[in-house]
């Protein structure tokens, strides 16, 4: 069951839960938003203490209201599941988002993602990737110590947080969970689903058909036995 984040006494300070900022620039770095979120939703979806979310504006500081950030997709081990408008870390028992991911678009510039990662390294984040769709390019950072250091090789990397692996060989990137098995996108998802309710469907189906026999051949016995009953009261053997 989803549950709600207590949210703060009002006060003077106003955390708003939308920066006006949209969720992706086009529809090829929308799609890698909600296929990577998608994805490590289910893998944890059974972990009650595993927050995973996109687009969510993140309040690392008490009292300041214009320091936040909105990664692509956050992971916050140690957070229960459930609503809340926005990431407020001194109600989160002072918890940062462990992993982070950025898919980059046309309009993410240099400046603007150094900045992203330099506030990513002070507020805690353990492991930061951050995927250019575009050129097919992935680059990571891992914790160590109070900083972030640069992953030199993303090839068959496993996230170890995550333990999803990234395998660049492949045009584009391909994502595979700790069961192995790839991320599919929400289309593949939805697909799945539809395909696994068919056959939920079909084995409903199946044991209708396989009850209805059964009760065919218990009224057939009855009616054979009644016959019998008959028979012997008027003193025939069958």
């Amino acid at each position: 069951m989803s549950t709600r984040i207590a949210r703060p006494l009002p006060t003077e300070i106003v955390y708003p839960d939308s920066d006006g900022e949209p969720m992706a620039d086009n529809n090829l770095q929308y799609q890698w938003i909600v296929t990577i979120t998608g994805n490590l939703e289910l893998i944890f979806l059974d972990d009650p203490d595993v927050f995973v979310v996109g687009n969510m504006l993140w309040y690392p500081i008490e009292g300041d209201n214009k320091t936040r950030i909105a990664p692509d997709t956050m992971v916050a081990f140690g957070r229960p599941k459930g609503y809340r408008g926005s990431y407020m870390q001194w109600i989160e028992n002072g918890i940062a988002p462990q992993v982070v991911f950025e898919v980059l678009s046309p309009g993410n510039h240099g400046p603007e993602m150094a900045r992203k990662r330099d506030a990513y390294e002070r507020f805690g984040v353990e492991e930061y990737y951050v995927y250019d769709p575009d050129d097919d390019i992935l680059t990571g950072w891992l914790r160590r110590g109070d900083r972030l250091v640069a992953i030199p090789d993303t090839e068959g990397w496993v996230s170890p947080r995550l333990g999803i692996r990234f395998d660049t060989t492949t045009h584009p990137m391909t994502i595979y969970g700790p069961d192995g098995k790839r991320f599919l996108t929400m289309t593949e998802l939805g697909l799945r689903a539809g395909q696994v309710d068919a056959a939920v469907e079909q084995r409903d189906a199946a044991i209708e058909q396989r009850d209805a026999a059964v009760e065919q051949r218990d009224a057939a016995v009855r009616e054979r036995d009644l016959l019998l009953a008959k028979l012997r009261a008027l003193g025939i053997e069958p």
